[in-house]
């Protein structure tokens, strides 16, 4: 299995520390938040990982390599200077998701800053569906949440309750492969190569039932701002127990 760690965003409101260093590459309990992915995915068994890169795209291989020292093999999905946002990103690096021997075979993507102690190896080898989502409590700030979770296992986009969705998930390519019909005319949808967010496209499959999730009762944080990287990084040495921080949109 392959996976996609989402690390193109700008940073904007981590600044002045994202001035000079992308916010994955930031560190926290004494190592950049994307290397505690890069861990985590090779306990998965995961042997091959695309890191798409934006801001200050030239820091990453310099920092992470090819990836030798986890036992992966890594690759750089560059999108220029504007990131694609979830959805474009996740598109413009299919090429080097997909198995030629099954090209539809699952891959993992999470959000290059978050932290969570989530094990990776909870995933489903084969979903029965178009994606599997990993979801979390609401924080306050966020209190209605984003997808309502069935007794089933299956998302839905509307009804309740609704949690939180912790930017991890196992997706399958062929979600993609209606994104023109279903994103229209959105701004960057025409561009070459496309942007576009990810959110339409799995509310779609969830009104056909496409969509299957789970709830992670564990810790968990979006790494937001200065504050949110302090105190998780005081936690994190410390070992002591976190609250969850606002949550802002992770599609």
């Amino acid at each position: 299995m392959k996976a996609l760690i989402l690390a193109a965003g700008l940073g904007e409101r981590m600044r002045p520390l994202t001035d000079r260093t992308p916010k994955p590459l930031l560190e926290v309990g004494g190592k950049p938040l994307i290397e505690w992915h890069l861990q985590k995915l090779a306990a998965r068994g995961v042997r091959e990982v695309v890191v798409n890169t934006s801001w200050l795209a030239g820091q990453f291989p310099a920092v992470l390599g090819d990836g030798s020292r986890w036992s992966l093999r890594l690759h750089y999905s560059c999108e220029g200077p504007t990131p694609l946002e979830t959805g474009g990103g996740m598109h413009h690096a299919l090429p080097l998701l997909r198995d030629e021997a099954n090209p539809d075979a699952p891959f993992i993507a999470v959000n290059g800053d978050i932290w969570t102690d989530y094990d990776f190896a909870a995933l489903p080898d084969q979903p029965n569906a178009d994606a599997h989502l990993v979801l979390v409590d609401n924080p306050s700030q966020h209190p209605d949440g984003d997808f309502a979770l069935g007794d089933d296992g299956r998302l839905a986009a509307n009804g309740g309750p609704r949690l939180t969705f912790a930017g991890i998930g196992l997706y399958r390519p062929s979600l993609l492969d209606d994104w023109k019909r279903v994103i229209g005319a959105a701004d960057g949808s025409d561009l070459d190569p496309p942007r576009f967010k990810l959110a339409p496209l799995l509310r779609a499959a969830m009104s056909r039932g496409r969509i299957s999730g789970e709830h992670h009762r564990g810790r968990w944080t979006d790494v937001g701002t200065p504050q949110r990287l302090a105190e998780l990084d005081e936690s994190l040495r410390s070992g002591h127990e976190f609250s969850r921080p606002t949550m802002r949109g992770l599609l």
